[in-house]
């Protein structure tokens, strides 16, 4: 089913020229063998071609929250605002011509801010007055017999439907059956609508938007097989070296790709921030720099493991992906934390005993790593039983949630041999020195 034009409410700033379709899926048990949303869409593009309309294919949910946040129900839109239709129909066609090359842009479409066809009637005052009419008396007449006037209500069971009263059509379908609309005045003369009024048909806008107090223009793009942000840089960068803008007139870049940028600003200031958090949590903890370093550094390295997942599922970095880099920071720095504690309690121990040697600790450093491998092996374990579900669904919402766990089910793979061969490494280095300090000091 579908839905042409836009509704009555002021929650759906769609174009007359919008056409919603909502398709609902078969179970997946019924799905041709090897099938998949991305290749269903794929087909139903190559297929589904009319002139003058371009596809968005857009989930029916995902698309009522973009319509209602930034009106703009594709990837990436771009919004024109200035003071003059013609100029800004110039600006969003321009701009639909060049952005159609860049890489990654399946269909880009600028609203048509001209080719409205509308009746004007001009109600001439002086021989609606010879009639003894008024304006309202005329405009009344119009709005009645040609638009329709509810006069009552009708009501059948639970349903409740109006009575429109109006002309019939074939009385009304061109502008000259306009003019020869029967009009009775209030002293019984019946008159011709032509008679008291000019009517013709003028050029306009089919719709008109605003924002900010301005006229805008806005183009929609879907973007596929390319990641949002690099493809709206790009789009950004041709924009700005081949469309000329004329004083008074802006360009801004909305949609999904606002959502996107809004993230990254705050991720910006609270990554570091949270990185800065944590490194003087570890000194507090170890009171000493260079371990609560260590700890800092193998971050990177045991979030390699998600970045090596994400690249074999062909999935983009984004926010949801990003959050499962997040948690997957805090679960490899609690690895690293841990296995420093049972290395250090190890060589402490044997420095109570005075066993002070080379040998010593290596077998210290043996020792502790050898205590964390049952308790991480079962650690990886569990969390990887937890989110392989995740990753074989295919309900509602598993696209997000799939990139969330898959930077933890690849980081469990690196992040667990880096605690157990990395860090003992690092810890020897970092104790032969002190070794070597007592050794002379004795």
């Amino acid at each position: 089913f579908g839905k042409a034009g836009r509704a009555e409410s002021a929650t759906d700033p769609a174009p007359l020229e919008m056409f919603e379709t909502t398709i609902q899926f078969k179970p997946r048990d019924q799905w041709r063998p090897g099938m998949t949303t991305d290749k269903l869409v794929e087909e139903l593009d190559r297929i589904v071609k009319v002139p003058g309309l371009s596809n968005i294919w857009v989930p029916p949910i995902r698309n009522r929250i973009d319509m209602l946040a930034t009106g703009i129900k594709s990837p990436v839109g771009v919004k024109v605002a200035g003071t003059d239709l013609k100029e800004i129909d110039r600006i969003t066609g321009d701009i639909e011509r060049v952005i159609k090359n860049v890489p990654g842009v399946s269909s880009a479409l600028a609203e048509r801010l001209n080719g409205g066809r509308y009746i004007d009637v001009d109600i001439n005052r002086d021989a609606a007055a010879r009639y003894g009419l008024n304006i309202s008396d005329v405009q009344s007449i119009v709005s009645a017999a040609i638009g329709g006037d509810n006069i009552g209500e009708t009501i059948e069971g639970l349903q409740r439907f109006p009575i429109n009263v109006r002309y019939p059509r074939e009385v009304r379908d061109s502008v000259e059956k306009l003019r020869q609309l029967p009009v009775l005045t209030e002293r019984g003369a019946q008159i011709r609508l032509g008679d008291v009024a000019e009517i013709r048909i003028n050029d306009g806008p089919p719709m008109l938007k605003s924002e900010n107090a301005r006229l805008s223009g806005w183009v929609y793009v879907d973007i596929r097989d390319r990641d949002l942000s690099s493809a709206v840089h790009e789009m950004q960068e041709v924009v700005a070296r081949e469309v000329k803008l004329p004083p008074g007139y802006s360009i801004a870049w909305s949609g999904q790709f606002e959502y996107l940028e809004r993230a990254t600003t705050k991720l910006k200031v609270v990554v570091p921030a949270t990185l800065l958090i944590i490194f003087v949590l570890l000194y507090m903890t170890f009171k000493r720099v260079d371990e609560a370093a260590l700890i800092m550094a193998t971050l990177p390295f045991a979030l390699a493991g998600g970045i090596w997942l994400l690249w074999a599922l062909g999935h983009n970095l984004s926010v949801a992906s990003g959050v499962g880099f997040i948690a997957l920071a805090g679960v490899s720095a609690e690895f690293g934390v841990i296995m420093l504690l049972y290395l250090k309690h190890a060589w402490d121990d044997r420095l109570k005993t005075g066993k002070a040697s080379e040998q010593d600790l290596l077998d210290a450093i043996r020792e502790g790593a050898v205590l964390r491998v049952r308790p991480k092996a079962m650690t990886v374990a569990v969390i990887i039983a937890g989110l392989v579900p995740i990753m074989l669904g295919a309900g509602t919402g598993s696209e997000v949630m799939k990139r969330i766990a898959a930077p933890m089910v690849g980081g469990m793979i690196t992040a667990p041999l880096l605690s157990m061969f990395v860090v003992p490494a690092v810890y020897l280095l970092l104790r032969r020195r002190q070794l070597r300090r007592l050794e002379v000091e004795s």
